[in-house]
């Protein structure tokens, strides 16, 4: 069997060392050991290894439980074709899969099974056939399904979207209404001029009407330059306001005042700009009872909701999820290179009859880590990791723990905030990325 020249193991566990070179030295020229990822980039620009063997988790170094993903990052800054497979506990499983989704190969799981560690090397070390994609390849398109619910909202859509009326778009959380949007801008007659999306949860008060309006040179501090906003960058287009929930009460005036005149001034100038857009806006929020506690203008709501649609959780059509299944199953199995087609039924009936509180995005990343994770061509129940909630235990002393306590801190603030992660997150005082953590976490 020919030999590949070289491969790098790292892994602060020289007793890992040891047994991966007496397994490798029979496929490998030269197999290099490290014991610190430290002098990893020296020994790659200076080796030109064939493919990285890299643990994980280190005793100590940059960000404590990531080691793995930061090493990963600096390997692909200075050899990008570079294959790179990731060693890793069974418990940091899920960050193997975020180092595919950053570059890595493929993954092995310790303790490790001698012939698939092998063979993910070997495999990992031969030409790659991945194609890069564009973002529009990657654009996710809906799927309508079978259920009833989506069928008449199908016929809705497919009757406003060749207009020019603005659309209010409502759901829980991963339902898609980013995803629906597109599809009305497909079907629209502005279709042939990108849609402009905006995270209304994302802007600060601060920069709120230079984002949106733009700027002139000169405006404020950093305004080194003319800049037009996203009005005026969706002009002859679909502006689409995600999580419009989000937007301060005392900034709706703002956004109604351009809504109603089709107009925008740009920050620090004196020009009126006519902007032609479709608006569509999204929100999980309860804008109504929003309305009635005085934190959302009743005109402004008026204005958006000209039409009104509502995605159903996936929990309610529930014939779509074996669809949804064999959709993702195709897209990720040839992403990731992996001969899977199909699922057992019981791995189909789990899924099936889980309650999917992420919905539609919680599907589509259970089944992408499935494709990963699998060794063999058909899924089985074993490859799922859902998060089946558990009530909240009290300690005898009647006292909650921390973590419990944290808990309850979240679910109270999702229920005050109707459910909008991005007013939940301010209202904590954390990133929407440790709010998304923590919930998976506490299985919310």
């Amino acid at each position: 069997m020919k030999k590949h020249k070289t491969i790098v193991v790292v892994d602060d566990n020289r007793g890992v060392l040891s047994a991966v070179e007496l397994l490798l030295k029979g496929s490998f020229q030269r197999v290099l050991q490290l014991t610190s990822p430290n002098t990893l980039i020296t020994t790659v620009k200076e080796v030109q290894p064939d493919v990285v063997l890299l643990d994980m988790n280190f005793n100590g170094g940059v960000n404590t439980g990531n080691e793995g993903l930061y090493w990963l990052g600096q390997l692909k800054q200075v050899r990008p074709e570079l294959p790179v497979v990731l060693f890793t506990a069974y418990a940091d499983i899920d960050l193997a899969v975020k180092g595919i989704k950053e570059g890595a190969t493929d993954f092995v799981v310790k303790p490790w099974d001698n012939t698939r560690l092998l063979d993910t090397l070997l495999t990992a070390c031969k030409p790659s056939k991945a194609i890069n994609k564009t973002k529009q390849d990657e654009a996710p398109s809906i799927y309508w399904g079978e259920s009833q619910a989506m069928k008449q909202l199908r016929h809705l859509i497919e009757k406003v979207a060749a207009t020019d009326a603005n659309i209010l778009i409502t759901g829980e959380n991963g339902t898609g209404k980013e995803v629906l949007a597109r599809e009305i801008h497909r079907l629209s007659k502005r279709e042939n001029k990108e849609m402009v999306t905006v995270d209304m949860g994302a802007i600060s008060e601060t920069l709120f009407e230079s984002e949106l309006f733009g700027h002139v040179k000169g405006a404020f501090t950093d305004a080194h330059a003319d800049r037009a906003g996203k009005f005026e960058t969706a002009n002859s287009s679909t502006l689409f306001l995600d999580e419009i929930a989000n937007l301060p009460y005392h900034l709706q005036a703002k956004l109604l005042t351009v809504l109603q005149r089709r107009s925008v001034v740009r920050v620090g100038g004196n020009e009126t700009i006519p902007v032609d857009i479709r608006l569509i806006c999204a929100t999980n929020g309860n804008l109504e009872e929003r309305v009635s506690q005085e934190r959302f203008r009743e005109d402004l709501l008026y204005r958006i909701n000209t039409i009104h649609l509502e995605i159903p959780p996936l929990r309610q059509r529930k014939e779509d999820i074996p669809p949804l299944i064999n959709r993702f199953i195709n897209r990720y199995s040839e992403r990731y290179n992996k001969p899977i087609r199909t699922l057992t039924p019981e791995a189909e009936e789990k899924l099936v009859n889980y309650p999917w509180p992420g919905n539609i995005r919680e599907l589509e990343h259970t089944i992408e880590k499935a494709v990963i994770i699998a060794d063999k061509e058909t899924i089985t129940p074993d490859c799922f990791q859902l998060n089946q909630k558990a009530p909240v235990k009290e300690m005898s002393s009647g006292v909650s723990t921390l973590e419990e306590m944290e808990k309850q801190m979240i679910v109270k603030a999702i229920s005050h905030c109707e459910g909008n992660l991005s007013a939940v997150a301010s209202q904590l005082g954390i990133t929407r990325q440790t709010l998304y953590n923590k919930m998976k976490k506490f299985a919310i």
